[in-house]
């Protein structure tokens, strides 16, 4: 067997491969008698099929596949023992088609893409800025209200107002004003808050049950889309509706905001862990400051991405890389699609290949006791998001089966290395706190 690296540029290079027949046959042999201890032929008992007879019926394509599975084995063994950079997977050249019936040597070559060389120097010449949110008493009011609705009351109020859902009946009216005989009729609810046309808000505002309104279904729905859901009719039929309802108040429903009391503490908190309204709030203004955080570290690290990304600006083998994922995409897709995404693939492309640079040179590890803990924290956060505490017993077993799992489990140690390298960032880089308010720091990222 002959293999040669063959560099076009510093980007793109060819690996060829010849083989002779010493370097596949006993392959080859190997798998005919595999495949004669399987096979079964009429006049021939289970596993006896002669050699020859394999060999007539199947030995070409079993040729095809050793020759295959030695090309693959041999090219990436090749590519690690030459620690030789590379993106996306080798792929076959187009070449002069091969006879495997006849042909006893054979050469094939491959294209491969190669990583760019470069440094990343991380130092306080590299500035960031690290915006973060106010959690000012005017946000922590905005969410106790939150909390306070979330926990609120269903009470039926005897008049309608601006927060209320109205129960009606809804009959269509024909051009006299009066009920048309078959014409629509709905059970259905009317949230005033979201009317958006002021004359038929106003008609649903101050009503008491059994009233009677009349009003335009154009005024009460938005688009055909709204009707159709509304009055249960079919979106072309919904169209063309332009009639007035009459629409007759059978409740009013309205959330009343729970008291800011113990009972509301203990629900939110548990038994006893906050008594003050005081408390309360803080402990609101605590946790915002966590969640807001996170939120300040996602676009820090949007931040770091895009200055290193465009400061650096990796080359990288382009053609081949769209050769590439035009052959291992899943779905195929047209020239057209693929110039259209490729952009955001390649500075994906080039911030991993810096992260992983930077991972390289600082030596950074994550080690399993980590992972583990990263994922029991993950699990303890998915059953807060629906008010339940897990067992540790049951974390326990959890992790160990997300950790077992070779995707879950990959997610979770690239989720901890990017972790690292940002705080690695963080401790080398020059960060600027820029602190704003919750609709600034929102709207600017």
């Amino acid at each position: 067997m002959d293999i040669k690296k063959h560099d076009i540029d510093s980007l793109n290079a060819e690996i060829k491969i010849s083989l002779t027949p010493v370097d596949y046959e006993a392959r080859v042999t190997d798998a005919i008698k595999k495949v004669q201890r399987q096979a079964s032929m009429p006049g021939f008992r289970p596993g006896k099929v002669p050699v020859g007879l394999i060999k007539k019926q199947y030995g070409t394509q079993i040729m095809v596949d050793e020759i295959n599975k030695l090309l693959n084995d041999t090219i990436y063994q090749y590519i690690q023992d030459n620690n030789i950079e590379i993106l996306g997977n080798p792929l076959p050249k187009d070449q002069t088609p091969v006879d495997f019936e006849k042909q006893k040597e054979f050469e094939f070559t491959y294209q491969v893409g190669l990583a760019p060389q470069f440094n990343v120097s991380l130092d306080n010449k590299h500035t960031f800025t690290f915006k973060t949110v106010k959690v000012d008493d005017e946000l922590v009011e905005k969410y106790v209200k939150d909390v306070r609705r979330n926990y609120g009351k269903p009470v039926n109020p005897e008049v309608a107002g601006e927060k209320d859902v109205v129960f009606v009946d809804i009959n269509e009216l024909d051009e006299t004003g009066n009920i048309k005989p078959g014409g629509i009729f709905k059970s259905t609810s009317v949230s005033a808050e979201r009317i958006k046309n002021e004359k038929a808000k106003s008609k649903i505002l101050g009503v008491k049950k059994e009233d009677k309104i009349v009003v335009s279904v154009d005024e009460l729905y938005d688009t055909a889309l709204d009707k159709s859901i509304s009055l249960g009719v079919d979106k072309e039929a919904a169209e063309a509706i332009h009639c007035d309802l009459q629409l007759t108040v059978k409740n009013i429903a309205r959330l009343e905001d729970a008291e800011l009391n113990q009972e509301l503490f203990d629900k939110v908190y548990g038994p006893d862990k906050v008594k003050t309204e005081e408390e309360f709030r803080n402990k609101i203004r605590e946790e915002l400051g966590l969640m807001f955080n996170a939120d300040s570290e996602k676009f820090l690290k949007t931040e770091v991405e895009k200055q290193l990304v465009e400061k650096l600006n990796l080359q990288l083998p382009d053609e081949f890389l769209k050769r590439w994922l035009m052959a291992v995409n899943e779905k195929p897709i047209t020239q057209e699609e693929l110039e259209k995404d490729y952009p955001n693939y390649a500075k994906a492309m080039q911030w991993r290949l810096i992260e992983n640079k930077i991972i390289k040179d600082n030596d950074i590890k994550v080690e399993a006791e980590e992972a583990k803990e990263e994922a029991k924290a993950f699990i303890k956060g998915e059953y807060a998001r629906y008010g339940q505490v897990a067992l540790d017993e049951d974390v326990e077993k959890i992790a160990k089966d997300l950790l077992s799992k070779e995707k879950e489990a990959q997610k979770i140690f690239e989720n901890l290395y990017s972790k690292k390298v940002l705080d690695l960032i963080k401790e080398k880089c020059t960060l600027q706190t820029k602190e704003l308010s919750y609709e600034e720091f929102f709207k600017n990222n």
